[in-house]
């Protein structure tokens, strides 16, 4: 009997053990272990990768930054064309933006495709960073790569290419940032804004929005209703809410409430009780002044109760709803008391409304209620106080880590500083309509960029100058060897392709006007709107300094790193959806029944 248990058990721990030795086994190939009763596991399915090493991965990766950078720079300058985009939904797209068209490719050749993805980075990071020159990003990163790519193949090292390319780099934005005149005036304005949209009449509804709203204002770009391009401005601070009852409407065809030198009582609680109300507003009917309320809510029996003195003549009243949500809402609430020097009634602060007094509301000019909107027209006797304010809320911004606060931020700051302007495009069809609105945004960042660092001369030129300078330059860097000088020698070769490329779309040799233009005066240049050669600086063809900063460090940046690349790994694509989940059979539907 003792050996047949022993035999039997021998067996069951031979059986427990076979399963594992089969799934941990080298020879044999993975298998999914199954269970009675419990539901099928997927089987996990490897993708294979390709390995290309030396100057196949390089020329991979420049064959994908071409077929980005070659539709992308047929958009650059006054007489580029536009590129038509498929969209799997709705109309195509007809644009002339370099970062839009650049996000739009994707090849089918995954090498290829790292270089797509690597040059759409470029022009991503030129466009977050400075909002425009995306186009010519992409055209200097081209030039940079296709000429440290030649150096690398006559032997120097990509290491020291990339370290020569850094520097160069730096010194270029310090040249820049030197030619760089401050705005002069209107036109300054007017001509940037009518280069980066390539029409005049843009160029002057972007002009006139900035100089009615000023540095501190916000301009923005919506759908319009009509087919000519428009502009509304609201003056002061405009928030998204109005009254909390009809009853406090004073005029009833615009449905407002209109109140001249109104006093502003602010706080973060729900009104519901009038016993703690009563002390305050005896002191305001006393100093016959209207009362604005901005709370959190007002309801039950405070409402009532102020919509009974309104209507019977004692007190002149209206309640509004606080804007925002959560901590934001806070924050909107604190701005209004800033800008009518009020008194934030919180709790938080150990102030309630039993202890409020007359002293501890604001002013204001005029305050303007609708039904969805009210607007606060500030008197400016706190403008210190407002000053101090709006530079807490840049460094907010700048220490915000997505692009909804940063919005925001600038809508606070247009709110408490200067007014709000909006374009409304107008267009016949949807295709144009977009294409108008990245044309107006562009240039709504190119005038901020300029209103920031100033301006230098357009068309290319500065770059082609900085071309023209490149012996007086080069003896101000200090290079570790010769293959460190030859990656400085590499950018200012590249920098030239601007004016080579928006020369080339007006129909003209490239080379020759480079030749016209690299050894003349700074500002001298070829203006490719009227083909003629002039002071550029005069005729008011004016890039922002910023933009041109961004897209010079941005393209040494991605060519620097490419140039020292020396093995590209991809995924092999599947042929087809079946393709890709070959093996797994009806095990696949893990759980589905």
């Amino acid at each position: 009997t003792s050996m047949l248990l022993l035999a039997v058990g021998l067996a069951a721990l031979g059986a427990a053990r076979t399963p594992q030795s089969r799934v941990l086994g080298p020879a044999r190939a993975p298998t999914t272990a199954r269970v009675p009763g419990a539901a099928p596991v997927a089987a996990r399915v490897r993708m294979a990768k390709t390995v290309d090493f030396d100057d196949a991965s390089r020329e991979k990766l420049m064959q994908g930054i071409d077929a980005v950078a070659n539709a992308v720079k047929v958009t650059l300058g006054p007489k580029g064309r536009n590129v038509v985009l498929e969209r799997s939904y709705g109309a195509p797209e007809i644009v002339n933006d370099g970062v839009t068209i650049a996000r739009s490719i994707e090849l089918a050749d995954p090498q290829q495709n790292v270089g797509v993805k690597l040059l759409v980075e470029v022009a991503s990071k030129t466009d977050a960073k400075a909002g425009d020159g995306t186009t010519t990003s992409t055209v200097l990163a081209q030039a940079c790569v296709k000429e440290g790519l030649k150096s690398v193949a006559a032997g120097a090292s990509p290491v020291s290419l990339q370290r020569g390319i850094a520097k160069a780099a730096r010194v270029l934005v310090k040249e820049i940032n030197a030619l760089a005149k401050p705005i002069q005036g209107n036109d300054d304005l007017r001509s940037i804004a009518a280069i980066s949209t390539n029409s005049p009449e843009m160029g002057r509804i972007i002009a006139t929005a900035f100089e009615r709203v000023g540095a501190l204002g916000s301009t923005t770009v919506e759908d319009g209703q009509v087919l000519a391009d428009e502009i509304d401005f609201t003056e002061g601070m405009e928030i998204d809410r109005g009254y909390v009852s009809p009853y406090f409407v004073k005029n009833q065809e615009t449905q407002s409430a209109q109140f001249n030198k109104p006093r502003v009582l602010i706080t973060d609680r729900k009104l519901t009780n009038m016993n703690e109300m009563v002390s305050l507003l005896e002191a305001i009917v006393k100093l016959k002044q209207p009362l604005v309320i901005f709370a959190d809510d007002v309801s039950g029996e405070a409402l009532s109760s102020l919509v009974l003195n309104k209507m019977r003549g004692v007190l002149d009243v209206v309640a509004v709803k606080a804007p925002g949500f959560g901590d934001r809402r806070r924050a909107y609430m604190e701005d209004i008391a800033i800008l009518t020097g009020a008194t934030f009634v919180t709790e938080q602060l150990g102030v309630t409304m039993e202890t409020v007094t007359p002293e501890m509301l604001g002013t204001a000019e005029r305050v303007v209620v609708g039904k969805e909107s009210t607007t606060i027209i500030s008197t400016g006797e706190h403008s210190d106080k407002v000053a101090e304010r709006i530079k807490l809320i840049q460094k907010q911004k700048l220490e915000a880590d997505n692009k909804f606060d940063e919005e925001k931020c600038d809508e606070r700051v247009a709110k408490l500083g200067g007014a709000i302007a909006r374009i409304k495009v107008g267009a016949a069809t949807e295709t144009e309509l977009k294409d108008k609105k990245l044309r107006y945004e562009d240039a709504l960042n190119s005038v901020k960029c300029a209103l920031e660092a100033g301006v230098v001369a357009g068309g290319g030129a500065t770059l082609a100058w900085l071309a023209g300078q490149k012996d007086r330059i080069l003896e101000t860097i200090e290079f570790a060897d010769e293959d460190e000088k030859r990656g400085a020698e590499i950018v200012f070769r590249a920098i030239t392709a601007p004016i080579k490329q928006i020369a080339l779309n007006a129909g003209v040799d490239g080379s020759v006007v480079l030749e016209n233009v690299k050894d003349a005066d700074y500002g001298f240049g070829y203006n490719a709107a009227t083909d003629v050669y002039e002071d550029l600086i005069e005729a008011g063809v004016l890039d922002p300094a910023k933009v041109t900063c961004w897209a010079v460090e941005n393209s040494a940046s991605i060519a620097g790193s490419i140039l020292t690349t020396n093995v590209l790994i991809c995924e092999v694509p599947e042929d087809n959806k079946e393709a890709s989940m070959g093996g797994m059979g009806m095990d696949g539907m893990g759980g589905m029944y």
